[in-house]
């Protein structure tokens, strides 16, 4: 049986019960949501869930996934294709035009550290590319890493930057895609995508002046579909793709449909296309890029002549070209060039030139460009042969080509596909799936989302800072040299952004240098937000005073190393009360618990008006049987403006009205174990194993096993049924063959096997007023499920977390796998980037590997019932292996390299944090909610799949497309943007008046999210900020047909309208000019309106002046 414990706080507890209710209705928390679904624009924002607009595009790649054998069959010379034919009249009437597009693929960091491989290597290729394109007019090249381009744009003389710029005017030198690097596309997140975007354009744009026109991804392992949206919001009309799954590549070229407009699967009317090459072969380097036969290809790279240091390894070295053997050689190298124009629909070939850290020697920009120059001068001057040959950039590529079919750039070719889905998950041989990177050093992927949260709130607390110092003349009293700071921040996230940084697939040594430029620039963010915070909070503005050795506000955690987990600050309490500032980094307002340590038990806490919060005292435990002496946990329940900031009172105090106390059960499961308790919270110990047991708050109940302490089951208030949810840890280990997993590579040896610690954990059960939690502790992972008893969004899903530690683990991964009565069949979710929702469908015919994906924010399984989602604060590799599962990998322990160049295995793991959110969901069904609800549920039910069952994926017009709920959305927010806690430093002293900081004047509709608000720099001095900053939004698409009912928003939607004029309270819209997403490009007239209008998904950048 399952045993209800009850929560027993003093003999005050119905007492304290009715002051705490009355807490809340006097705090206006319990919103009535049915005011807002029932009125409001719900069922109109409903309708882009929905789709039903737009064509469905020629390629779906979950049904291409669905037809393909995948039998990997041997292709001859090029061995993963097949033979390629061609008539040798068939460029009689339209000769072959091709483009050789010289290029260096540059890695910011992977076998060296960035500043290494920028000394040893990059400058040199820079500087040798001034030198040798100006020798010929006729030669060309490419570069994609701003990152790079700016450290050694910093270290060249006026004179040739002066060069530079005449050779990016001329068209020889191409900036492709100008982000600061060439981005993961699987864990990195949507925000920091498009910032490290906006950073290399405005470099561009500020040194060069110049916009990219065409994007080139030639290393990302695997490509995802928001990569072609942001490029096309940023202008681009072109792009080009590369690491895609060998037998993708093959099914696209017998078809021809390697060239495609790319559209988004929610997309109605073809606004965001794009045109998108997909290299045909295995790889972007020499051997694999003029034709089918790499055995040729290589003899066409002139770095490898005999006496090189590199060769070939098909046994045939380059001859150098020369009049006695040019006829010979440039008719071999043409019959490669039309074998491979025979896989494109068009009559213009492209032939990148180039691997990685190319042309770093005066010798081998010669040994190129000469002996080509030498091919295409023999070919040019043979009418017979039909062929025009010459050395271009990428987008004289597509210039040509769209000449050449009779259209304007970015429009669609007559002919050629529309295509809609991503590309993972890659394998680039056999059964060799690159899904291990989704999960490898997880410390890092986590650490990269604490800093863009920081990065996010300290860009708008600055930004809104500013405007207010400025608004009042107090600007000169400000640290605008905060500026060079976030200007750093960025660069650092950009930097981590780079496809083997944030992959977790460098060297340990480069892994260290990037996580301590990740902590670095986290310490100078925290240091950001607490200056705009000091700011923002000063009672009387004129007592500002800015000094950086003594700062107003402490931190909230502090980070030893670049390794540690974070530390968090201890308030030491007196007899003055302490001030605590809380700042709120969302657009919505929230109510949270906020936790803080204190010195003391005998705590109150109070608003800054003095009115005392509802608050709840825990132990803080060092170990699984041990609270560290002296140090208490206080949660309090604030309600925290928008995006404000939330001024606090701790008292010391020693009657009764101070913070009610949590009780705590301790299950040792016969261990002998010594426990170490503290008087003032009461810890009843139990030497036996418990039974089962339920925490419960107003909207759910979640039950647990008492052996392992592990969740088993969720039931939602005011339901009979409850739904089984049970997790438990899992272990993969590696294959024995001679292919093993490493950083890239996930080879398991089967199906997981049930993680077996040695002993049985211990279980503590924590139970209060705000919060009650089921810590399990086991040899290699600590679980926490934690169930908030407040109304709203905190109440509704479960906070579970995962502090995992697998140093003596040799070639494991551990994985946590949630089973569900759900019947999801072969279908699951998971997010993009989280930007949006790709449906996945789990291929029994591929092997297990096969079937991970990506989650950087979420992933949900789904039935005509429910819906479970599992949140996360940091990207990892999920999959549903079979009905009604969930499952991700936490860590990952190699001890050996996976032959893809890094050389390494993964055994530099660190205590690693993992954080998630459980949310269960259920449909509306027709007698409990309106009949708009229930037409809509009706509309969900699958069509056109092989399994037309109830977990399909929702099909509109042959588009699988699925939207999170609102709630779901800001479920998210909340997980991943935590309030931060910035006590006032000064002990002793009275500190100033301080107030509290409500930013925006009304409240923002729930679909909105302030993606950004930036402060652009300064004409002259970078490091300064100018006057204007960019607003970028983004409205969310959402599926209402979950139900909605007291969901605690304050806010509604509004169909995509909001009026920005009146938005921040206290200054002015100066002016309002939408640009595209990278502020290169105006769009339309600045006008004197302030309202705007955004469809659903839509991301919009404005360039405004507050003030």
């Amino acid at each position: 049986m399952k045993l209800k414990k009850q929560v027993t706080v003093c003999g005050a507890a119905i007492f304290c019960v009715a002051v705490f209710s009355l807490y809340l209705m006097l705090d206006r928390v319990q919103h009535d949501p049915t005011r807002h679904q029932s009125g409001g624009n719900f069922p109109r924002d409903c309708q882009f869930a929905l789709g039903g607009k737009g064509q469905s595009p020629d390629l779906q790649m979950l049904a291409v996934y669905s037809l393909l054998p995948f039998d990997n069959q041997d292709g001859g010379v090029w061995k993963q294709g097949f033979d390629i034919t061609y008539e040798p009249n068939e460029w009689d009437t339209e000769p072959l035009q091709v483009f050789v597009v010289p290029h260096s693929h540059n890695d910011p960091g992977w076998i060296k550290t960035f500043d290494k491989y920028y000394y040893d290597q990059t400058q040199h290729i820079l500087n040798s590319m001034v030198l040798k394109m100006q020798e010929d007019p006729r030669r060309r090249f490419i570069w994609s890493e701003i990152s790079f381009f700016s450290k050694w744009w910093d270290n060249i003389s006026a004179q040739k930057r002066a060069a530079v710029r005449r050779l990016v005017g001329n068209g020889q030198l191409e900036m492709v895609t100008g982000g600061w690097v060439m981005p993961d596309e699987a864990n990195s997140h949507y925000f920091a995508m498009i910032d490290q975007l906006i950073e290399g354009h405005q470099w561009l744009e500020k040194n060069i002046g110049v916009t990219p026109r065409s994007g080139w991804a030639v290393d990302p392992f695997g490509h995802s579909s928001t990569m072609p949206y942001l490029l096309k919001r940023s202008n681009l009309t072109g792009m080009l793709i590369q690491r895609v799954h060998y037998a993708i590549k093959k099914h696209f070229a017998a078809t021809q449909n390697l060239e495609f407009m790319w559209r988004q699967t929610w997309d109605p009317d073809a606004s965001t296309d794009i045109f998108c090459h997909m290299m045909p072969f295995y790889s972007y380097d020499v051997p694999h890029t003029c034709g089918p036969d790499p055995k040729i290809c290589c003899q066409f790279d002139f770095k490898r002549l005999p006496g090189g240091r590199i060769n070939c390894p098909w046994k045939v070295p380059p001859r150098a070209i020369t009049d006695a053997n040019v006829a010979e050689r440039a008719q071999l190298l043409l019959d490669q060039y039309r074998k491979k124009s025979k896989l494109y629909r068009s009559k213009v070939l492209l032939v990148p030139l180039g691997d990685d850290f190319r042309y770093d020697k005066p010798q081998e920009w010669d040994a190129q460009f000469l002996n080509y120059q030498r091919i295409f001068d023999f070919l040019n001057s043979r009418p017979n042969l039909h062929v025009q040959a010459q050395f271009g950039t990428l987008s004289d590529y597509f210039d040509a080509l769209y000449k050449k079919v009779g259209i304007v750039p970015g429009m669609k070719p007559p002919g050629f596909p529309v295509l809609s889905g991503d590309f993972f998950s890659y394998a680039d041989r056999e059964d060799h799936y690159w899904t291990g990177y989704y999960t490898s050093r997880p410390f890092y992927k986590s650490l990269d989302r604490v800093l863009e949260a920081h990065l996010r709130g300290a860009e708008i607390l600055y930004s809104l800072a500013l405007a207010h110092a400025r608004r009042a003349g107090a600007d000169g009293r400000y640290p605008l040299s905060d500026y060079a700071l976030l200007s750093n921040a960025r660069r650092n996230l950009g930097l981590f952004q780079h496809h083997d940084a944030i992959t977790g697939t460098a060297k340990e040594a480069v892994a260290v240098d990037y996580g301590v430029r990740l902590l670095h620039s986290l310490t100078n963010l925290k240091r950001v937000i607490i200056n705009a915070a000091h700011y923002l909070v000063l009672g009387d503005k004129d007592t500002y005073r800015h000094d950086p050795a003594a700062p107003f506000l402490s931190t909230d955690d502090t980070r030893p190393n670049q390794d540690s987990l974070p530390e968090r600050t201890v308030v030491k309490l007196d007899a003055s009360p302490r001030y605590l500032v809380v700042f709120n980094p969302l657009e919505q307002e929230r109510l949270s618990v906020v936790p803080v340590l204190v010195d003391s038990p005998h705590v109150r806490v109070l608003s800054e008006e003095g009115q005392p919060l509802p608050s709840q005292l825990s132990a803080h435990w060092g170990s699984a049987t041990d609270t560290v002496p002296d140090i208490y946990q206080v949660s309090v329940l604030a309600r925290l403006p928008a995006l404000g900031l939330r001024v606090l009172q701790l008292h010391k105090s020693f009657n009764s009205h101070g913070a009610l106390k949590s009780s705590v059960r301790l299950y040792l499961h016969g261990r002998d174990l010594a426990v170490r308790k503290q008087e003032a919270v009461p810890v009843h110990v139990f030497p036996a194993t418990a039974e089962d047991f339920c925490l419960e708050n107003q909207h759910l109940q979640a039950c647990f096993s008492g052996r392992s302490g592990l969740l088993q089951s969720i039931r939602r208030a005011g339901e009979e049924r409850e739904q089984r949810v049970s997790s438990e840890f899992l272990v993969y280990g590696t294959r024995t063959s001679k292919d093993k997993s490493g950083a890239y590579l996930f080879l398991p040896d089967g199906e997981a096997k049930p993680y077996a610690p040695k002993d049985p954990p211990v279980v503590r059960v924590t139970e209060g007023p705000l919060f009650s939690e089921v810590i399990s502790y086991y040899q290699h992972v600590q679980t926490m499920v934690r169930l908030y008893n407040v109304p709203g969004v905190e109440g509704l899903s479960l906070d579970v977390s995962c502090l995992v530690d697998i140093r003596d683990h040799i070639n494991k991964e551990l994985a946590l796998r949630f089973s569900t009565d759900i019947e999801s069949d072969d279908t699951f979710f998971t997010d993009l980037n989280g930007f949006q929702i790709q449906p996945r469908r789990y291929q029994r015919k591929l092997p297990l590997q096969a079937n991970f994906y990506p989650m950087p924010a979420m992933a949900y399984i789904q039935d005509m019932q429910s819906r479970l989602t599992l949140h996360t604060a940091q990207a990892l590799g999920v999959s549903s292996l079979s009905s009604g599962q969930l499952e991700v990998i936490l860590d990952r322990r190699l001890m050996q390299d996976d032959n893809r160049g890094l050389g390494q295995g993964l055994k530099d793991n660190k205590r690693t944090c993992n954080r998630f959110r459980l949310l269960l969901e259920h449909r509306a069904t027709a007698n409990k909610s309106s009949s708009f609800f229930s037409k809509l549920a009706s509309v969900f039910k699958a069509l056109g799949f092989p399994s037309a069952r109830t977990g399909s994926p929702e099909v509109q017009d042959g588009r699988p497309i699925s939207f999170p709920s609102l709630l779901s959305h800001i479920t998210s927010m909340h997980l991943n943007a935590e309030a931060l806690v910035m006590p006032v430093a000064q002990e002793k002293l009275a500190p100033p008046v301080l107030r509290s900081f409500t930013p925006l004047s009304t409240t923002f509709p729930c679909d909105f999210h302030i993606l950004n608000l930036r402060m652009l720099q300064a004409e002259q001095d970078d490091s300064l900020p100018s006057a204007e900053a960019a607003l970028i939004l983004h409205r969310k698409g959402f599926d209402c047909s979950l139900e909605a009912k007291n969901l605690g928003f304050n806010c509604t939607t509004s169909q995509g309208k909001l009026a920005l004029g009146s938005l921040f309270q206290g200054l002015e819209l100066g002016s309002l000019q939408p640009t595209s997403l990278t502020l290169m490009y105006p769009l339309g007239t600045t006008s004197n309106s302030t309202n705007i209008r955004l469809d659903p998904m839509e991301i919009a950048t404005f360039r405004i002046r507050l003030g």
